[in-house]
């Protein structure tokens, strides 16, 4: 994706419309991916102002505590820091996230296991007929939550090793008005559950141990090593996923799965070893093999 033209500097940070110019040549000059959207997200949230309210102020000068805290976030997000934790949520099909620490930030390419598991439900009946979905390493709750906002019969359980990822769903299930739908469990992906269960999901550690140091920083640096550390070939936590498959699905039931670039093969391979099927798999937007759903066989 092309850069956008640095915009000349205009000074000192002495109004709104001025800060956010200055950012954006900073963040420009560092090689950012979006410079214009991060400034006008940071100095928003410096401010404590929506994107309307920040328009209608561009010409409004800063004090010096204003100042102080726009270069306060400025530092950390040239320093590599995402935006998202920077701000601590971020939006993922349509809803708002909290993040911690210990959580993964939501990616958009994600939401192509929302997108198929609804797809996949469809095939099989209306949507609002009951139905047990289960989030394995639910980090956020976004696959999880994502899936019951779309599912009003629907009952789910997110799993988690980390308990701050696990309190960190409940707070966004409370958050978006699903707690009494939404139960949380502190395992290894699903060994603690007992089938059977109609919807399974997972966005499971996929990136071979060696190859995080290779990763952008904003992912190296931040993003949890739990949820990055797929073992030596990417591929443990689909072994693990694969090895509870079985017990776990109801008849007809189905997994649905995010894939690293390249794994297509291999993961499909993993689970036709334990007798599940594996569906034609969604493309991201960048052609990537995404998400793929697997059955059992009939």
């Amino acid at each position: 994706m092309a850069l956008p033209t640095c915009a000349a500097s205009s000074g000192g940070l002495r109004t709104v419309a001025r800060s956010r110019r200055s950012l954006t040549q900073a963040f420009c000059q560092r090689g950012l991916d979006s410079p214009e959207l991060d400034a006008r997200l940071l100095v928003a949230h410096a401010l404590g102002l929506e994107h309307a309210a920040l328009a209608a102020q561009t010409e409004r000068r800063l004090a010096a505590t204003e100042m102080e805290a726009i270069a306060a976030l400025a530092a950390r997000r040239l320093a590599r820091e995402p935006v998202a934790r920077i701000l601590g949520r971020r939006e993922f099909w349509g809803l708002p996230f909290m993040l911690n620490a210990q959580t993964l930030v939501p990616r958009p390419e994600t939401e192509t296991v929302v997108a198929s598991a609804l797809e996949a439900v469809d095939r099989e009946g209306p949507r609002m007929r009951a139905l047990r979905v289960v989030d394995l390493g639910t980090g956020s709750g976004a696959l999880l939550l994502a899936l019951l906002s779309e599912l009003p019969m629907a009952r789910g359980i997110g799993t988690d090793l980390s308990l701050a990822a696990l309190n960190c769903a409940r707070d966004n299930a409370a958050a978006l008005g699903l707690a009494a739908r939404a139960s949380f469990i502190a395992c290894d992906y699903g060994i603690a559950l007992a089938g059977p269960i109609d919807v399974v999901v997972s966005n499971p550690p996929y990136v071979a141990r060696t190859d995080i140091a290779t990763l952008a920083p904003e992912v190296r640096d931040f993003d949890p090593r739990l949820a990055l550390d797929g073992g030596p070939d990417g591929l443990d936590g689909y072994r693990a996923i694969a090895a509870d498959a079985g017990r776990l699905l109801a008849p007809g039931g189905m997994l649905v799965l995010e894939l690293g670039a390249g794994q297509l093969d291999a993961v499909v391979a993993l689970f036709a070893a334990t007798g599940l099927a594996a569906e034609l798999p969604r493309h991201d937007l960048s052609g990537v093999a995404r998400a793929l759903v697997v059955k059992p066989l009939p």
